[in-house]
């Protein structure tokens, strides 16, 4: 079984919220706390994703595109392209343990 680009990267994907702390908010200018406020959650929840300690929700990635004119599925492909990654290198012996199913060519 072929495995895919990210399966075969040396180093996890960047979190969104490494993206958010280092280029996001200070070329907008903006602290933890008014970015917050600006999306209507709590200090606490940006905190924990800009620490990547929080995914970002489908709810945060259309407050995100939002706010910085992006869309909410370019936040959620760089989470998506974390939890990929963690979970492969988590449980990669548990997956190579599974047998491919063959299937009918006619279909």
């Amino acid at each position: 079984m072929p495995n895919n680009w990210l399966n075969n990267r040396k180093r996890r994907p960047t979190h969104p919220g490494e993206i958010l702390r280092e280029d996001v908010l200070p070329a907008a200018g903006l602290t933890q706390d008014k970015l917050a406020s600006l999306l209507g959650v709590s200090r606490r929840t940006i905190s924990e994703i800009l620490h990547e300690r929080r995914p970002v929700t489908t709810d945060m990635a259309h407050r995100l595109a939002r706010a910085f004119g992006t869309s909410p599925e370019m936040w959620l492909g760089l989470q998506q392209d974390v939890d990929l990654w963690d979970t492969h290198h988590a449980r990669r012996k548990e997956y190579e343990r599974i047998k491919r199913v063959a299937t009918s060519k006619a279909a």
